[in-house]
């Protein structure tokens, strides 16, 4: 029997495997898709936000600022993309300085260090591009920009490297408590866990429900458009610019992100369909309307791609952590600002697992975790005498993103690693570039093909069905 089994390689499922990897347990990952961080967690705002929205005293208000105040330091040790850019909430007219002033106030109460409203010189300083209709803002030196790929990796590697297994492709059916654990029905077998963590983002009320359902919990999928705009517009704000909520809505963010980009969005958007992902017409639209209220002169021309990823919203609006059932862990509901609480999400749902069976630390756990190299941060010297070393860092694959054939390699052969065109390109950002793989996917099918050792028509988008070809045309003759 399995002491614990993870269903969802989220950001939070990842950020608990890796707390859990302090202890001696033996500990699985479950995800029903190819990889990690193919959820929720791969279209996100990219924002470790200061804490100042949510709700004083909600467990979601706790664990925000206490996941961004460890935010640092987790990127030092696992060596992921991290920015304390700061954010800035616009208030672009007078009469809505009270409510500007709550905002501030309910982040005091939350404990947001170092909060203060700006007039708008300061303001306009701060962001040459700022709307000319702004009379001030909130301040939060405390707000950041990651990679919400990047950490969802460094959590899963470091994980992997202290002892966690993953298993992907496992879609999980059910969950039934058995004697001294619980059974976990998948669509390539059962398994058996002395305790159950469900961390399945959107699909996190149907597991909850199967465990406890006299207690039951719904959860309707929240859809954000985005729109991403190429490196030539990064430098159009230098900060993270929320507009402050009105009548008209919360309004879209727009923020650099820590690959020189522009990210625009989202819209909020509850559906049906929880594995709907595809941008609307109306949705985009909608950011276009809304984008320019608190930043102008937008270069939305400059957009290289759309994108749409789906919120875990819950009606009571705020996570849900905490045993459902004895040794059923639940890690629901996740949404906004779930990427900055993850941190501290990892080690209270560790904390609760450990407790229920009485996990012991294990001495030798590693918490150092090595990024992928990267060799345009190299001096030309250094660069070089990689080159020498290993010359597939000399061979560009992706001319957008100047990703080398090394970085890609690194990426098949991490554990878990890329196993499909996806996988290498939030690993390394290549195909995410300008041109958005048209001139690199065939290189990268290529080496993928080679390095799993699988004929090229068995590559994938993103698993699955996802196959980009279908055979090759003499093979017809």
């Amino acid at each position: 029997m399995i002491d614990v089994i993870i269903i969802g390689a989220g950001v939070s499922g990842c950020a608990i495997a890796r707390e859990l990897a302090r202890y001696q347990a033996g500990i699985l990952v479950l995800d029903k898709e190819e990889d990690v961080c193919c959820g929720t967690s791969k279209a996100n705002s990219a924002i470790v936000h200061a804490g100042f929205d949510a709700a004083h005293g909600t467990l979601m208000a706790k664990l925000n600022v206490e996941g961004s105040r460890r935010m640092p330091a987790l990127a030092k040790e696992l060596d992921f993309a991290y920015d304390p850019c700061g954010s800035l909430v616009v208030c672009l007219s007078e009469a809505d300085r009270p409510r500007l002033q709550a905002l501030y106030e309910n982040g005091a109460a939350n404990g947001v260090e170092g909060l203060r409203i700006i007039g708008r010189d300061e303001l306009l300083a701060m962001e040459p591009h700022i709307a000319d209709e702004a009379v001030a803002a909130l301040w939060a030196p405390t707000g950041a920009i990651v990679c919400p790929f990047g950490l969802t990796y460094a959590l899963a590697e470091n994980a992997a490297h202290n002892g966690v297994r993953f298993q992907f492709d496992t879609a999980v059916r059910a969950v039934r408590p058995i004697e001294g654990g619980w059974r976990v029905e998948t669509a390539r077998g059962s398994l058996d866990a002395r305790l159950v963590v469900n961390a399945a983002g959107v699909h996190a009320d149907e597991l909850h429900n199967m465990a406890a359902p006299g207690d039951p919990m719904q959860i309707i999928p929240r859809r954000g458009d985005y729109f991403l705009l190429d490196h030539t517009a990064g430098d159009h704000v230098r900060h993270t610019i929320f507009q402050l909520p009105g009548p008209a809505g919360k309004g879209v963010l727009v923020t650099p992100t820590v690959h020189g980009n522009l990210l625009v969005g989202p819209t909020s958007i509850d559906i049906q369909d929880k594995e709907s992902t595809a941008t609307t017409a109306a949705g985009l639209e909608e950011i276009r309307a809304k984008a320019g209220l608190a930043v102008k002169d937008l270069p939305l021309r400059q957009t290289i791609t759309s994108f749409a990823g789906l919120r875990a919203h819950e009606p009571r609006h705020d996570f849900f952590i905490g045993e459902a059932a004895p040794g059923f862990v639940d890690c629901a509901a996740i949404e906004s600002p779930g990427l900055s609480s993850a941190p501290a999400i990892g080690a209270m749902v560790a904390g609760i697992a450990a407790g229920r069976l009485h996990l012991e630390a294990k001495p030798d756990f590693d918490p150092v975790r090595k990024g992928i190299l990267d060799p345009k941060t190299l001096p030309l010297e250094e660069r070089a005498a990689l080159i020498r070393q290993n010359p597939a860092y000399g061979q560009i694959i992706c001319r957008c993103e100047s990703v080398t054939e090394g970085e890609i390699l690194d990426a098949i052969h991490r554990v878990p690693g890329a196993r499909s065109l996806d996988g290498v390109k939030r690993r390394t950002r290549a195909g995410m570039g300008r041109c958005q793989a048209g001139f690199c996917s065939p290189r990268v099918m290529e080496i993928l093909a080679r390095e799993l050792e699988v004929p090229l028509s068995q590559v994938t988008k993103s698993g699955g069905a996802s196959r980009i070809i279908l055979g090759v045309n003499k093979d017809a003759l």
